[in-house]
């Protein structure tokens, strides 16, 4: 992370997003501070998806901004080597191996001393030992750590993480933990998307909660997510 961009806070101001006539998000203001891990939640089609589009730049909005500390998300190509992203697809090339992926990534947004921040990577997600194993051999957790692996690898300003547990058998749970925590400490904002409650509620610091593309509660974790989330929405956790 650069000196200049540590410590940015992640600002969203009146974001809309329209789908033909339909308003998946409406209106949003939010803030996400450095140095915090956020919980998004919400029921299916409250628009946590959407919002995730609009943070990784993948889609733009109807009406609205996102900033991070003083850049616009909205100028992809200055800010997208900024952002590190885990969704629901791994969006890995499975012909090529890991270590290829990752290095692919790195000299698209021009990670420095690429070689041995890969080599790091794959160790730190415990796949140092395959990293020269082509990935359309890989479990769906080993994929998993492989992505996680590409999102951190430029030490990213914003770690965005939409189910980043998927797949992950309890070691691989442990060490996707350990990684977004350091995250976290390092400055960086990072919000978490997740059906799984009570892990989510172990490593986050604040919540965001959607209804209806709306937002119901923003705020300090206090006591039990399953609680609070239950609260706001109306369901059970």
């Amino acid at each position: 992370m650069s000196q200049a961009s540590a410590g940015a806070a992640l600002c969203v101001r009146g974001l809309s997003r329209v789908y033909d006539d339909h308003y998946a998000l409406v209106a949003l203001d939010a803030t996400f501070p450095p140095g915090t891990i956020t919980a998004l939640l919400g029921p299916n089609g409250a628009g946590k998806s959407t919002l995730m589009g609009m943070l990784s730049t993948l889609m733009r909005p109807t009406e609205g901004e996102i900033r991070l500390g003083d850049a616009p998300l909205t100028d992809a190509p200055k800010v997208r080597g900024r952002i590190g992203y885990v969704g629901h697809r791994t969006m890995l090339y499975g012909p090529l191996t890991a270590r290829e992926n990752l290095s692919f990534f790195a000299r698209l947004y021009g990670v420095p001393e690429a070689a041995s921040r890969v080599d790091a990577a794959l160790v730190d997600v415990g796949l140092g030992r395959d990293g020269d194993r082509p990935v359309d051999g890989f479990s769906r957790g080993m994929a998993q750590r492989l992505t996680l692996a590409r999102a951190l690898l430029s030490d990213p300003d914003l770690l965005l993480l939409d189910e980043p547990f998927t797949g992950l058998d309890q070691q691989g749970l442990e060490v996707a933990s350990r990684l977004v925590r350091k995250r976290r400490e390092a400055g960086a904002v990072v919000v978490l998307a997740s059906h799984d409650l009570a892990l989510t509620g172990t490593v986050s610091d604040r919540a965001l909660i959607l209804r209806r593309g709306r937002k119901v509660y923003e705020g300090p974790l206090n006591g039990d997510l399953g609680a609070l989330y239950a609260k706001h929405t109306g369901e059970a956790a």
